[in-house]
């Protein structure tokens, strides 16, 4: 090796000693040499990308891997004649941890605005989990990690909290009548919401798998006239079961001719409505095998780069912001609609109040106004 500095890196593997981490850059930090004829090894909830001059040139599933010819047929052009074929490669390699990640918190940090029908412009609190993982993982290292050395789910907790209380917002407003409706809701309003962040989290290489609401909290004032309002749905409850009771028994005292009604009994019952609460438990399984294609959503085997059937490119390296369609690593431009690939995310500003949400945000989370 000549100079004693120099490490020629020859078996590569990592092992997730967290939990929590998503993605690990081998060598952590600068291009490493690694030498021709590596073996790399991925686990089954691993997927590994291979780095060349700042270029993915390579995407292996799990197994054991030999960084040669027969394995990365670009390494052909790589390799010069002089070096011969023991050169080091001055290359890096991302292991991408494919596994499930549950338990991720997202909130509002500060309350959001909401128009109530009967309430009027009222904040609101909401609190809740998901579960994410990574399902393209070339389009995540290009939108999300970039060269970081590691990335844990702690890392984009905040943004895609951001991005889930967003939509949380524009789907209350376009959904949701009054608080005073909100009881027995949370399913449904869970569900719809998951169905509106799909894109938002697949522009990211990532796969919403689960998401949960466990509080939406109004004001104190608000909560003291939602519990007024169902206290008088109890007393009218309870108001037509005891004429329901009555009723029965003057009916069967008419029926018993001369028997006394000082022997009849009136009973009834009363329920309260119960607040709502939201437990879960996850799903236990691990990922699927086929990869559905962006292009025709049709199943193919799980290592495949190209569609079998239509022939779109199944390793995404970034989608247009204003179409979705699947962007050249090299494309300034979008080959479907012409817009110019975006660098950074688009904001959008409240006439009203000027407060930036996100690019495409129906209403302000500060003020509530329709964007």
């Amino acid at each position: 090796m000549g100079n004693n500095n120099v490490v020629f890196l020859e078996v590569i593997e990592w092992f997730d000693q967290t939990g929590n981490t998503m993605l690990a850059r081998i060598p952590a930090s600068g291009s490493g040499e690694i030498k021709y004829g590596a073996q790399l090894t991925v686990r089954e909830s691993q997927a590994g990308v291979f780095f060349y001059n700042g270029r993915a040139i390579h995407v292996f599933g799990s197994g054991r891997h030999t960084l040669q010819t027969a394995n990365i047929p670009i390494l052909n052009k790589i390799i010069s004649v002089p070096w011969g074929l023991t050169s080091p490669l001055r290359a890096e390699v991302y292991i991408v941890n494919l596994k499930t990640f549950t338990q991720q918190k997202w909130g509002t940090r500060d309350p959001v605005a909401f128009k109530d029908s009967q309430l009027g412009l009222i904040r609101l609190r909401a609190h809740g989990l998901y579960t994410v993982r990574i399902v393209q993982p070339l389009l995540f290292i290009n939108t999300l990690t970039g060269t970081v050395g590691d990335f844990s789910t702690q890392d984009v907790e905040d943004y895609l909290s951001t991005v889930i209380v967003s939509r949380f917002n524009d789907y209350l407003g376009e959904n949701l009548d009054s608080m005073l409706d909100l009881p027995g809701k949370y399913d449904e309003i869970s569900g719809g919401l998951r169905k509106c962040l799909q894109a938002d989290f697949a522009g990211f290489g990532l796969e919403l798998s689960g998401l949960y609401i466990n509080s939406i909290t109004p004001p104190l004032e608000v909560q003291k006239a939602i519990d007024d309002r169902s206290k008088l749905g109890v007393f009218e409850d309870l108001n037509n079961l005891m004429k329901l009771k009555t009723a029965m028994a003057l009916e069967k005292a008419s029926e018993n001719a001369g028997g006394a009604a000082n022997g009849m009994g009136l009973g009834f019952g009363m329920m309260l409505p119960a607040m709502l609460s939201r437990q879960f438990s996850e799903p236990a399984g691990t990922a699927p095998r086929a990869q559905k294609c962006p292009g025709c959503g049709q199943a193919n085997a799980e290592h495949a780069q190209f569609c079998m059937f239509c022939g779109h490119h199944l390793i995404l390296f970034s989608k247009c912001s204003n179409c979705g369609e699947n962007l050249d690593p090299l494309a300034n431009y979008c080959s479907r609609c012409g817009k110019p690939v975006a660098g950074t995310d688009q904001k959008k500003h409240c006439s009203r109040c000027h407060f930036e949400n996100l690019g495409n945000a129906t209403f302000c989370n500060q003020c509530g106004e329709r964007l």
